[in-house]
């Protein structure tokens, strides 16, 4: 009795002891997943939770959202989970999407996951019509979208119609041409075709490239009340609130958010930014040899499929040979059987007709020695002996023709059967000749200015040297100024296409964002965000960051 109620009481203090714990669902541009949280949770422990699991470092340009009243909010990391105004029905959901956005993705995105996840944002924010994206650029970005899930154009694989499920342009841009689909899908393809060789992640970080220089990208909306306060002659001060609180708490938290980025970015890398620049680095150098090592593979497979191509091409071509020569002999068979046939028949005529002379030079002799006396019957028999001499004549031409004719039959049949010898020694030489050359080719040897490395199976060492590291920032400072070069060729392409287009523009169904952006492009001045932050660039360090401390 006492050892049952020991256990009662140690079974209920573990119960006692066990966190109370509520689900939550986080849903990403690509997946969705659910945790179990603590009652105590805050909001960093929850977004740290998730972080981890993603695999991702730059956690700084990243929150959980979620929806109250038709409005969005962001999740605190010091207050509880459960303290936000959220919905209490489980699994609590939260996305996972980009806060604050880089000024230059190329320099400030340093992790895969963080391009791709910024990708898939930037890309849906375009399609969803929340950025402004002009027809052209909406060509282009798309034709980058293609390469990033397909990989290389390749015509007998990519036919017509491959894209027809794909959602590539927003529908603004589609019902404003008088264009099918099977067009859009031409222009894409055009400039798809023209980014072979790009990977995934190259691919997405040439779109965000293109997708950042949008007057709407990076910029949140809010529907506001202005009030104009002059606070000084010299300078126009204004200030602006919503009609919600809480909408004027997501306007400052973004205000301080945007300002601490700002902050970050003009200070010197911390050691965790330096080292994961650095293992990118490592990463780009490892995975660009190793695109380089399966270019290799492919054109030596390639040409070992050339070759194979070749010998077969060539064994086909000797086995018509050999099938033409072995009809040509037994050809020159028949012939020559047909030949011995007929001069044999041709002998045994001149035979025949030699005996046939011969008879009737008896006959002639014995008519001549039986000719009557009388002049009648001399007359006729020397009638019919000169018949006779006529008849033996012409047996003797013909039995003299016959034999020419067999000696003829004779000469054709020996160089028949001479054809036939050299037929069968030409099929001999075809049997006999080499079919394929040695299958183990010598490998080219590396370029010299490529890091040496060793190949065991699959795996891959690698030995990294400073002097490899400097050449590979050289290599990398080449890659930025031949972007700058292609640049200009990339907006002379958009220009010829926005051109192309115009002619099918259907004018009544453009939209205020579309005049705007029209009458921006005819003024040829940029955006005022990014008046903004060239200005910015231009400054020195120390008035950059007074003029937003002043902030």
């Amino acid at each position: 009795m006492a050892g049952a109620i020991a256990s009662r009481m140690s079974f209920s203090s573990l119960k006692r002891k066990q966190p109370k714990t509520f689900t939550v669902r986080i849903v990403t541009m690509d997946a969705e997943m659910e945790f179990n949280c603590e009652m105590k949770w805050k909001g960093k422990d929850l977004f740290d939770l998730v972080c981890r699991t993603l695999g991702l470092r730059e956690t700084w340009f990243f929150g959980l959202q979620y929806t109250i009243k038709d409005t969005v909010a962001w999740l605190k990391m010091d207050k509880k989970v459960l303290d936000h105004d959220v919905s209490k029905e489980e699994p609590v959901t939260f996305h996972f999407l980009a806060k604050f956005y880089p000024e230059n993705a190329e320099e400030e995105l340093v992790q895969e996951i963080t391009q791709h996840l910024f990708f898939l944002q930037v890309k849906k924010q375009i399609l969803d019509e929340k950025v402004y994206c002009p027809p052209e650029a909406s060509v282009l970005l798309a034709s980058y979208a293609v390469q990033a899930k397909y990989g290389d154009y390749d015509p007998s694989v990519h036919k017509r119609g491959f894209l027809a499920q794909e959602e590539l342009l927003p529908k603004r841009v589609i019902n404003l041409y008088q264009m099918t689909p099977e067009m859009w899908e031409e222009r894409i393809t055009a400039w798809y075709a023209e980014h072979r060789g790009r990977a995934r992640d190259e691919a997405e970080m040439e779109y965000l490239k293109i997708a950042q220089d949008l007057e709407m990208y990076g910029v949140n909306y809010f529907t506001i009340r202005f009030t104009i306060k002059p606070l000084d002659k010299k300078i126009d001060v204004f200030k602006f609130n919503s009609s919600k609180l809480r909408v004027n708490k997501l306007i400052l938290q973004l205000c301080i958010g945007n300002h601490d980025l700002f902050m970050r970015r003009r200070k010197a890398d911390s050691l965790e930014v330096q080292q994961m620049k650095a293992q990118a680095r490592e990463e780009k150098a490892r995975k660009q040899m190793e695109r380089q090592r399966l270019a290799r593979e492919k054109q030596m497979r390639e040409e070992a499929e050339r070759t194979r191509d070749e010998l077969e091409r060539r064994l086909l071509q000797m086995k018509e040979e050999a099938t033409m020569a072995n009809e040509a002999l037994m050809r020159s068979e028949e012939t020559a059987d047909l030949l011995a046939e007929k001069a044999q028949i041709t002998e045994e005529e001149a035979k025949l007709l030699a005996q046939k002379a011969a008879e009737a030079e008896q006959e002639m002799q014995r008519i001549k020695a039986t000719a009557i006396r009388t002049e009648e019957e001399k007359r006729l028999m020397e009638q019919k002996v000169l018949e006779a001499e006529v008849l033996a004549l012409k047996m003797a031409e013909e039995s003299e023709r016959r034999a020419k004719e067999a000696d003829q039959l004779k000469q054709d049949l020996q160089e028949a059967r001479e054809a036939e010898r050299r037929a069968k020694q030409k099929l001999l030489e075809i049997a006999t000749k080499p079919t394929y050359p040695p299958m183990n080719p010598i490998p080219p040897p590396l370029p010299p200015d490529i890091p040496s490395f060793d190949i065991i199976g699959d795996s891959l060492s690698f030995d990294f040297k400073d002097t490899d590291m400097k050449r590979l920032s050289m290599e990398i400072e080449k890659e930025k100024v031949e972007y700058m070069e292609k640049s200009k060729h990339l907006q002379e392409q958009l220009n010829e296409l926005k051109t192309e287009i115009e002619a099918l523009k259907l004018k009544e169904r453009e939209t205020a964002l579309d005049v705007l952006h029209s009458e921006s492009s005819d003024r040829g001045g940029p955006s005022s965000k990014h008046n903004t932050i060239k200005k910015l660039t231009l400054q020195s360090a120390k008035s950059r960051v007074a003029f937003f401390e002043e902030l």
